[in-house]
């Protein structure tokens, strides 16, 4: 069906696109305007904003640490919609089905789940297959195994680990890597509390330092677009902000990317020694452009913190709000799961929130700084229009900014910076740079040949509730929210890489399974039979 929005304010910036015109789409693609030909369906949407649908690089919808917090926050359920009668679970409220519902209100049409232990891979895919209308896919985590570890203690070359790499991509089908606390979690084991970049892994002998700068040179030669993408020692940490620093000196001009930064973005200075250091960071950012951040904003709200760091975890059990939290041990990381309430009162509560803020205002280059919660670490992603209505408004921030501990103020720099967003900012923000940073190319813009991937708002002064309800979205040229409800649930793709490597990786691998675990490797992997319809996966394509 040929199908045109016509009078709309395209801000496209991809295509350097900020002006009035008409959007045509065909066959889920956007096309050029054609000659001669009438619209089968048309859309007034004169005096709206046109951008293509968003895309969220960092968010926790997927896999056994979701799961785990649905089980131990089934009071956090009884806020969110029901499925539709006759789908499975449609009695259940906080499903993997409502938060493709909720991603497409919101105008977002791709999520990135960024943390499946490489054993959980299929559950994951079984699970991101049951969210609906969005595409999605995962990171899948490297960086405390045992076997990644031996390698670097047995002070093996590159070549080991870059086929390492793609065996794991191509046996979990991921969209990258992650690292989380590299070597520390696999030191909490060892009854480690604390490590920090040249703390040393007992009984391997490396530091985080070596396991993330090797990861980093080897996900790079494997091809894949993301670079590694990395969460780092001594997250939520007073004085962290040494930890950041020396992490981006120790890339040494190598492509890195930082997972949700605000929580490394802190000083010690006051008497309650615990300070915002985001204008530090953001300098930092700012002079080395082969580093780009998701921020992780922090906004005041119940949320449930879910993380691969288990020695974070397992620090912050006794600060649960409410007391209690799980946390399991696993092969390489684990995972762990800690409610936790963010108020406007607590004095720490409101430096975190004021710090990323500042990441955002202060970093200059909105292509190198990500729009994230974490979710749902520093919020639910449904707090994303208040977030941008705060970004886009120095006085929203000064009405927030009143009603914060007074000593707070004396910690951030927040209170003197007035710039403001525009939306195109904004679209760059959340749709040219996500398609950049994961490599892209058929998504996060408006050009011809695009997925028509399309999210249409109405102005509003209230820039909340513009961003709350998307007036239209289509996904793939099919119309699936209009005036903030969904209209039809359509089934999104799954996005994956499969990097080239040498095939005789997996000799070795087998082998060590069955030393390990006496169970053959194909057993942790995700086999097409095992997988829904193929159909539903596209691949992303490697450098080489």
């Amino acid at each position: 069906m040929l199908t045109c929005l016509r009078g709309g304010h395209v801000i496209d910036p991809v295509n350097g696109t900020d002006a009035l015109g008409d959007l045509w789409f065909e066959d889920g693609h956007i096309i050029a305007p054609p000659q001669g030909r009438e619209a089968d369906q048309e859309y007034d949407i004169a005096g709206h904003i046109v951008m293509a649908g968003a895309i969220d690089v960092h968010s926790h919808i997927a896999g056994g640490g979701v799961n785990t917090a649905r089980l131990l926050m089934p009071e956090s359920h009884r806020a969110h919609r029901p499925r539709p009668r006759g789908t499975p679970l449609s009695e259940a409220g906080w499903t993997a089905f409502e938060t493709g519902r909720l991603y497409a209100q919101l105008g977002y049409t791709t999520a990135i789940e960024p943390a499946v232990l490489p054993h959980h891979a299929l559950h994951a895919h079984l699970e991101l297959a049951d969210i609906p209308i969005i595409d999605k896919g995962f990171l899948t985590v490297l960086g405390n195994d045992d076997f990644l570890l031996s390698i670097l203690r047995d002070r093996e070359g590159d070549t080991a680990i870059v086929d390492y790499i793609g065996a794991t991509l191509e046996s979990t089908r991921a969209i990258g890597v992650k690292c989380a606390n590299p070597g520390g979690v696999c030191a909490c084991k060892q009854n480690l509390r604390s490590f920090s970049l040249d703390d040393k892994v007992p009984e391997y002998g490396v530091s985080a330092r070596e396991i993330f700068t090797r990861l980093q040179r080897a996900v790079a030669a494997t091809g894949i677009p993301h670079p590694l993408h990395l969460h780092m020692s001594n997250l939520g940490l007073a004085g962290n902000i040494e930890t950041a620093l020396g992490t981006i000196d120790a890339a040494q001009g190598a492509p890195l990317h930082l997972a949700h930064a605000q929580f490394y973005a802190y000083g010690k200075d006051g008497k309650n020694g615990f300070s915002s250091a985001a204008a530090q960071f953001a300098e930092k950012i700012n002079a080395n452009k082969n580093v780009t951040m998701d921020v992780g904003q922090v906004m005041f709200a119940d949320t449930v913190t879910i993380s691969t760091d288990v020695m974070k975890q397992l620090n912050s059990l006794p600060a649960g709000r409410p007391k209690k939290g799980v946390i399991f041990d696993g092969d390489a990381n684990g995972l762990g799961v800690v409610p936790y309430s963010y108020r406007v009162s607590d004095f720490y509560n409101a430096v975190q929130w004021a710090a990323g803020l500042e990441l955002f205002l202060l970093t200059e280059d909105p292509m190198r700084v990500f729009f994230t919660t974490d979710h749902p670490n520093g919020a639910p992603f449904t707090t994303y229009p208040e977030v941008f209505a705060l970004l886009m408004g120095a006085d929203k921030r000064a009405q927030w900014m009143s009603r914060l501990p007074a000593e707070v103020l004396e910690m951030t720099s927040l209170p003197s910076i007035k710039r403001e967003y525009t939306l195109y900012e904004i679209a760059v923000m959340t749709r040219a740079a996500p398609r950049k940073l994961y490599g892209f190319t058929d998504r996060g813009e408006l050009g011809a040949g695009a997925v028509a991937d399309i999210a249409v708002y109405k102005p509003q002064r209230d820039k909340a509730a513009m961003f709350r309800n998307a007036a239209y979205v289509f996904k793939d040229g099919q119309l699936v929210v209009r005036d903030g409800e969904a209209q039809r649930f359509t089934r999104g793709k799954t996005l994956f890489v499969r990097p080239d490597y040498n095939r005789q990786i997996n000799k070795r691998l087998d082998a060590y399974y069955d030393d390990l675990y006496g169970l053959p490797r194909s057993m942790f992997e995700a086999p097409d039979r095992a997988l829904p319809n193929r159909n539903f996966f596209a691949e992303i394509l490697c450098r080489n």
